[in-house]
Parts: C-alpha cells; sequence; structure tokens
C-alpha cells in the first residue's frame, strides 16, 4: 500500500480492464464488456474505484431507485448495487471510504437515503454494511413459481 493510501475515483472508460476485474470477482457471472461499463457510465448511476497506485484495489456500483426500496421512505434512493474490496485490502477503511463516496454522491441527486442489500447467508458483508453506517431494516425471502404448466 502507498503511503498516501488508495485513491478513489469515479470510473471511465479506459478502466475497463480493473473494473473488469473486480467486477468478475464480486460477481464471477456477471457481463464485463467494454459497452455494459460505457452503458452503467451514461445511465446516471456512479461506478467507483478504488487504486493503490496503478492496482484496482476496490469497487462501488450504485444507481438510483424511484421504485419501492424496501426499509426506506423516500423516492429516489441512492442504492449501492454492488460493493467489493480486494481480500488483501479489506479492513484498512477501503470499503467505508467508497460507502462514503456513494453517499456524497446520492446526496448530490437529491436523495436523502441510501440503500444496500446483501444475501441472508452473507455475514461478511452484513458485517461490513453494519461497519460503513447502514442500518439494518428488515429480512426478506423471494420465492417464485414457474408458470409454465399448472399451478399446484
Amino acid at each position: 500500500m502507498s503511503t498516501a493510501g488508495p485513491v478513489i475515483r469515479r470510473a471511465l472508460a479506459s478502466d475497463w480492464p480493473a473494473w473488469a476485474q473486480l467486477r468478475r470477482a464480486l460477481w464471477p457471472d456477471c457481463g464485463t464488456e467494454l459497452a455494459e461499463l460505457q452503458q452503467l457510465l451514461q445511465e446516471g448511476g456512479t461506478v467507483l474505484l478504488a487504486f493503490d497506485q496503478d492496482r484496482p484495489v476496490g469497487l462501488a456500483e450504485a444507481n438510483l431507485r424511484h421504485d419501492y426500496v424496501n426499509g426506506t421512505a423516500s423516492s429516489p434512493v441512492g442504492f449501492l448495487e454492488g460493493w467489493y474490496v480486494v481480500e488483501t485490502w479489506r479492513g484498512k477503511g477501503i470499503g467505508r471510504a467508497l460507502v462514503a463516496e456513494v453517499a456524497r454522491w446520492a446526496r448530490a441527486q437529491g436523495c436523502s437515503e441510501l440503500a444496500s442489500d446483501t444475501a441472508l447467508d452473507n455475514a461478511l458483508a452484513q458485517a461490513a454494511h453494519l461497519g460503513s453506517g447502514f442500518a439494518e431494516t428488515e429480512r426478506v425471502i423471494y420465492y417464485r413459481m414457474p408458470l409454465d404448466g399448472p399451478a399446484a
């Protein structure tokens, strides 16, 4: 780690390799095409990257949600869609710094709330959210029913 610590900044199209690397680490089955990054950058959300010198060490993707977001009371709501710090860099404040930057972005978009979610069994992510200033609002299990045959 450099003496100044990692730099967090908004992603550029030229950051595609770093973004793709971090995104695949977070979501192994996700898309990482340059066109997808460009679309994210143009749709009004934000993609933030943390770099230690030229090494990517963290990622945060956020959007505005205008539909109802569980546990919130306003609209639009800034929503932290994805958040990742390289394992060897965890515990050094990078995740909290990424969330703080997302919160600044959301406030600048007129939001009074920032929301996020994680899996019920992901205790590490739950602890990271709580450690970054989030408060748990509710727990939900979603269900689905395929409609290609008669309902039971």
